[in-house]
Order: structure tokens, then sequence, then C-alpha cells
């Protein structure tokens, strides 16, 4: 790989360079003439190039730095089913001018890998205007997004991305498939949007409220946070046959969404 120059440490640059590893993601998306395809971060365009191998309809390839994407540019301009766009992922999830059922492939900057993701669950309309996401995380990160319960990786991460999407987990990925070389492993996750969810939590920020409030003394028992949450009113725990002695850890996922869904009916 030839380097325009020294990757940026600010936007968490670690390109994949190995070949194997990079065909074995795009396998995960079954890719086809009909298929949009969203690339977070296209970096020297590695991923980029074997897409455009599966002749999707349309590419757009997100990319931030600007040389990068002067690059991509003149390395891809015989294609005409690639857009090649210089901006940051959150305005491109912010304005949604992507059609829908997309499908996003991201080696997501270490860095804001979980905020790119919330951005992606917390979107207003649902279903959302992708299809499947099909994602790169530190291996620590994935391993907290993919936690069970009553496990010490559970948290907040592993109950927001739950909600919303059906999450599997293919491979992980050593660090020495990557230029610069970071100091951990990868993992690939894909995530599907669950069309008919039970718990509809209308405003998704009820949901962040409860997680960090009953998150925010992970080692202790749940019952004060709980009580400060619902300004102690003990029925609530009762009808929803909760042990107040309980750590946050031990309460599965679909425990959070009722007790979400409640706190916003109060809340309103």
């Amino acid at each position: 790989m030839k380097l325009l120059k020294k990757p940026k440490k600010s936007l968490g640059q670690n390109f994949l360079i190995d070949k194997n590893i990079i065909k074995k993601i795009i396998k995960i998306g079954n890719i086809n003439k009909k298929n949009t395809i969203l690339e977070i971060g296209a970096g020297y365009g590695s991923l980029t190039k074997e897409i455009l191998e599966k002749k999707p309809k349309k590419i757009f390839a997100i990319e931030k730095d600007t040389k990068l994407s002067i690059s991509l540019e003149n390395d891809l301009k015989n294609f005409k089913n690639i857009k090649i766009i210089n901006d940051d992922i959150f305005n491109i999830i912010k304005g949604k001018k992507l059609g829908t059922n997309v499908i996003v492939f991201g080696n997501l900057p270490y860095n804001i890998s979980t905020q790119i993701l919330a951005k992606l669950i917390l979107t207003k309309s649902w279903p959302p205007w992708y299809k499947t996401l099909i994602l790169m995380f530190q291996k620590e990160v994935a391993d907290r997004i993919t936690a069970k319960t009553k496990s010490k990786k559970f948290g907040r991460l592993s109950v927001l991305s739950n909600w919303r999407l059906e999450i599997k987990k293919h491979f992980d990925i050593s660090k020495n498939c990557f230029f610069p070389k970071p100091n951990v492993d990868s993992s690939i996750l894909s995530f599907s949007p669950k069309i008919k969810n039970i718990y509809n939590i209308k405003n998704p920020k009820n949901l962040e409220i409860v997680t960090r409030m009953l998150f925010s003394n992970r080692r202790k028992m749940i019952n004060k946070n709980f009580k400060k949450l619902f300004k102690f009113n003990n029925s609530i725990a009762e009808d929803l046959g909760l042990n107040l002695k309980q750590r946050p850890e031990e309460l599965d996922c679909d425990m959070f969404y009722k007790i979400a869904m409640i706190y916003e009916k109060l809340a309103d």
C-alpha cells in the first residue's frame, strides 16, 4: 500500500491491509446488482475496490480526510456507480439522503465507534434507511456490545444495541492485519434492524436516562437509583416483579426496556 501521508491519530486511522480478511468481510454482505452500499471511512479504498467487483447499483464512500478523498477520486474515476463524499459520517447519518435498504460497511475509528453505532440505532424513523450494518470494532467494544446479562461486560452499550437490532459476531481480526498496527485486536459484527419491536419506546432518550441511572453504580444494588428514577414510587418495582437487591448487570435487556417504557409513560 502506497501511503500519501502519515496516518492521523486524531481520525483513528488504522488501515486494513489483509486481502483475505477484506474478502471475508465483503462476503457477509451478500452484495448484488440491486444493492446500495455505504462505506464509512473508505481510506485508501482497499475495501471499496473489493465492493466494486461485486458491481452494486451504487456506492457512497465516505472519507473525512481530504487528501484520502482526493486520492480515491483519482483512483476510482472510471467507475460510474461510486460517489466519494468528503464529509463527517455524522453529517451523512443526519442527512439520510441515501435511499433505503442500504448495506453499510465500516472499519470504524476506535475513538468514535460507539458514537457512530448509537447514532445509527437512535435514528427517529424506524425501520431505518439501512438494511444491514457490517461494522468493525475494537474487540473489547465488540465484547461489550454482544455481552449477555450477568457478565462483567454487560452494560449500557449491550442494552442499547439489542433494543432495535439483531446482532451477530462473525470473527476477530488480528492487529497484525492493519497499518499502522493498533495495540488491540478487532472484531466484525453485523446488525439487522428489528422490524417489529415489542418495546416501543417513543423517545430513545428515555432508555438512555434509565440505563445511565441504573448503571451509574454497577457494583451496587439498583435499589437507591431505581427509587430516584421513579421518585420513590415503590409500586412500580412490584408491578414489574423486579428485585431491587439486584445489581444492574443482573437484569436482562427486556427488563431495562420495560422500565424505560414505564418511565416514558410517567414522564409524559
